[in-house]
């Protein structure tokens, strides 16, 4: 190949990048889409990404969280409806709904111009960007990231402070941010944070080091904590999926119930949810092989 033909091709790949770039950064997102993901492509650039089929949870498949259940649900038709309402971070024991819930809010005002974004955690350095995006949009949007949490030294979670509350543009009243994490602080504490003085690493005021991890989880305004679940209600929860797969609820489905927690060392509502799951596809193997028999 001449070097011509070399530099012709190099121009075509360089040509078709810099068009696919800038066609990228240009796109409108799809607005009459519920529930978008926001993505990062090659380039590095964030854009919004519809999600075709969200998981839309019903209120009622959320157990032993009534307390939790209503003063989410009440922040959020608040927000909805245009009144005040604040920022929430849901902690607690893993499996217990706090994602679910923050999906089932969402989805009791989904088809009422009440969207939901979900942000990862490596992208929270472009919260700006999207707020930029929807502060002058009609609709209201939930911005959701799960299992929010930080490890020592890292330093995005200064980007979410500001956004939040502490930056100088005024917080957009079209937006509230939802967060779980099994953190309560969001920011590991080490032991030595807790003494008067600290002569590691030349930190003489670890209280200033406390505050600064403490000031995070303070800009949200609504706390939420979820507890594990006793046996009674990891039942209650099991019998729930256990009918909702199509199942009936017995004194010998409670003892498969019980059996499988003591295999995974937890109760809770996704453990329970997993048991039915695979409870009933037994069940229906087995009935679809018998019928098949006969």
């Amino acid at each position: 190949m001449s070097e011509i033909s070399q530099l012709i091709q190099r121009l075509d790949v360089f040509l078709n990048r810099t068009e696919a770039f800038f066609e990228l950064v240009g796109k409108e997102p799809d607005w009459t889409a519920s529930a978008f993901r926001w993505r990062t492509n090659r380039f590095g650039r964030g854009y919004l990404q519809s999600i075709l089929n969200p998981h839309r949870v019903e209120l009622d498949s959320i157990k032993n969280c009534e307390l939790q259940k209503k003063r989410l649900l009440d922040n959020t038709r608040q927000f909805f409806e245009g009144k005040m309402a604040n920022n929430v971070l849901l902690t607690g024991a893993r499996g217990t709904g706090k994602s679910s819930l923050v999906k089932a809010c969402w989805n009791q005002f989904s088809n009422q111009s009440l969207k939901i974004i979900e942000v990862d955690k490596s992208d929270l350095g472009d919260l700006i960007d999207i707020v930029d995006l929807i502060a002058n949009r009609p609709e209201k949007f939930i911005v959701f990231c799960d299992d929010l949490s930080f490890e020592q030294g890292e330093v995005s979670y200064k980007a979410l402070k500001s956004v939040l509350e502490g930056s100088i543009v005024n917080p957009s009243n079209n937006m509230v941010f939802y967060a779980t994490s099994n953190r309560r602080h969001l920011i590991p504490q080490t032991m030595k944070e807790n003494l008067d003085v600290s002569y590691e690493d030349g930190e003489l005021r670890p209280s200033d080091s406390i505050e600064e991890k403490v000031s995070l989880s303070d800009r949200f305004g609504l706390w939420l904590s979820f507890y594990p679940f006793s046996q009674d209600e990891y039942l209650l929860a099991a019998e729930y999926w256990i009918q909702h797969f199509g199942g009936s609820w017995s004194s010998d489905v409670a003892a498969s119930a019980l059996l499988w927690e003591r295999s995974r060392g937890s109760r809770s509502g996704r453990v329970a949810w997993q048991f039915a799951k695979d409870y009933q596809g037994l069940v229906n193997e087995f009935y679809c092989k018998n019928r098949q028999q006969y």
